[in-house]
């Protein structure tokens, strides 16, 4: 079926606010057309998920309409959002780890019999994996399932219950390169058969790859829409950003000191009582930015978990400086000279309280924050104001609660709060994940600064493109072990190492990495 090029969705007007008075889409208008995929671009809090949620009925606007087909319609759930013929896929998949592929797409399936036929399930699903490419084993458990393969479930489930308008939000965050093709394939095919796709990201590359047209959000209005043709790097970030921005991280060689952070032989259980980590073996350097490059849920949160000591180790050693300090306290590894940044800011801040309390709690107990008993709040004050000049954290009001930040700069105040300690060794879990541009780029640049003082840096991320633009060698971890290890070459990254080590990520040996025995 070929595009008609009529409008299958429009936005009109669209507004809503949530409590206490935050306007997350401010009178949003335009139109998407089918059999397209219809890029939403803009910076972390533009309003692109809120709206989506909308259109797929999670919220309800306060003000203006949505046109589907012609008509105006009201969506008050999801269930009817369904019924309507749209599907959404989320950025933090909604599936039961416990039950298998076939029971979560029937899962909440309208009009299935109470006794629905499992072969039936497995049928169909077989069925419609063939037509889109969609390979994923019917009695697979999705504790079982790689990040690709569990997003394969969600497009199933949208696809089975007869969508056509697929919303995807965020659906390249967690996977490999391999299966961001796949993924396109995908949606190529769907636009072959008619179908339309709202593609959320924030991410450039994407937006040519896969966009027919591109609309941008900024602070919750429409900038503008423009057709892929004509949607350049600079003009997409001017019309992101609202001003010229240039992107050139300033990557130096540099020659690595002494180990800081020795890890030998590291076997740590994850939740279910199962290997996570499994015999793993590196060392950072001084003045080094190692890369740990996998798929989420390829024993990271273990690995780093371990190394901060929130999880012990089954066995091996955690070294830094050449003093083991395996399975010591949380405070104990940070006064030894590690902090962590995890990924989940929720771990590192305190919502409730102000972003001057936040920024002094791991050294309420220490100078110059006491006086006897005391808290010195002047100085509680002096500090924060220092750390927020520093960090450039917006709004720059100390009393100000964490909670109402925006995502990067909850993540600003995450790392002032470690760095103010000087540690020798920085751990951070998908740094930017979720961030727009310029906190992105803010945060890397912060990266490069304290690898050239010296500082020792194990950055664990599942973007591709973040590990290789800091890292001076690149691990890769994949179900709990390192299958390889790459060296930045003098000449930078080329295509062929960006291909071997999205390769590992997804557990096929790289022709040019060195294999770690």
């Amino acid at each position: 079926m070929t595009c008609e090029c009529q409008e299958i969705v429009a936005f009109r007007d669209i507004t809503k606010i949530f409590p206490p008075g935050i306007l997350a889409n401010d009178r949003v208008s335009f139109g998407v057309e089918q059999g397209t995929v219809h890029v939403l671009l803009g910076e972390n809090g533009a309003g692109k998920t809120t709206l989506m949620n909308i259109l797929y009925g999670i919220h309800q606007p306060d003000g203006g309409t949505i046109v589907l087909r012609g008509k105006e319609v009201r969506i008050p759930s999801p269930r009817v959002a369904i019924e309507l013929g749209i599907g959404m896929v989320h950025q933090h998949f909604r599936l039961i780890p416990n039950h298998t592929v076939w029971e979560n797409v029937v899962l909440g399936f309208p009009r299935v019999p109470r006794f629905f036929p499992a072969s039936q399930a497995r049928q169909m699903i077989r069925d419609l994996s063939k037509e889109y490419g969609l390979d994923v084993d019917p009695d697979a458990r999705i504790w079982q399932l790689s990040a690709g393969e569990q997003q394969r479930v969600e497009i199933l489930k949208a696809l089975l219950r007869k969508a056509e308008i697929l919303i995807l939000d965020e659906p390249t965050s967690v996977l490999t390169p391999k299966d961001v093709e796949r993924l396109f394939l995908v949606l190529q095919r769907m636009k072959e058969e008619g179908k339309t796709s709202l593609f959320v990201t924030h991410k450039f590359s994407e937006v040519g790859e896969i966009g027919d047209r591109i609309t941008v959000l900024r602070k919750g209005r429409v900038v503008g829409t423009v057709p892929r043709g004509e949607a350049d790097f600079e003009t997409l970030a001017t019309m992101m950003v609202g001003e010229k921005i240039v992107l050139s991280l300033p990557k130096k060689a540099l020659s690595p000191g002494r180990p800081l952070l020795r890890v030998e032989d590291l076997w740590v259980l994850d939740d279910r009582g199962f290997p996570g980590v499994r015999g793993v073996s590196f060392e950072v350097r001084e003045g080094e930015i190692v890369g740990i490059a996998g798929v989420v849920g390829n024993g990271q949160r273990e690995l780093t978990e371990a190394l901060a000591g929130l999880r012990s180790p089954l066995r091996g050693r955690i070294l830094v400086d050449e003093v083991d300090i395996t399975a010591w306290s949380p405070q104990k590894v940070r006064e030894a000279g590690l902090a962590y940044v995890p990924e989940d800011r929720r771990m590192a801040l305190v919502g409730d309280l102000t972003l001057a309390e936040n920024l002094f709690l791991r050294d309420y107990r220490k100078a110059p924050f006491r006086r006897g008993i005391l808290v010195d709040w002047k100085k509680v004050r002096e500090h924060a104001e220092e750390m927020i000049a520093t960090y450039r954290i917006v709004p720059p009001v100390p009393q100000l609660p964490v909670r109402l930040l925006s995502g990067g700069n909850r993540q600003r105040v995450a790392l002032a709060q470690v760095l103010a300690s000087r540690p020798r060794v920085l751990v951070v879990s998908n740094p930017t994940a979720g961030l727009d541009i310029l906190a992105t780029d803010f945060i890397h640049r912060l990266f490069l600064s304290l690898q050239e003082e010296g500082v020792g840096i194990l950055l664990v991320s599942g973007d591709l493109d973040e590990i290789l633009a800091l890292s001076d060698r690149v691990l890769v971890l994949y179900r709990g072990t390192v299958l390889g290890e790459r060296k930045r070459p003098q000449s930078g990254w080329s295509e062929e190492d960006r291909r071997d080590i999205g390769m590992m990520m997804g557990g096929v040996p790289g022709e040019r990495l060195v294999m770690v025995r």
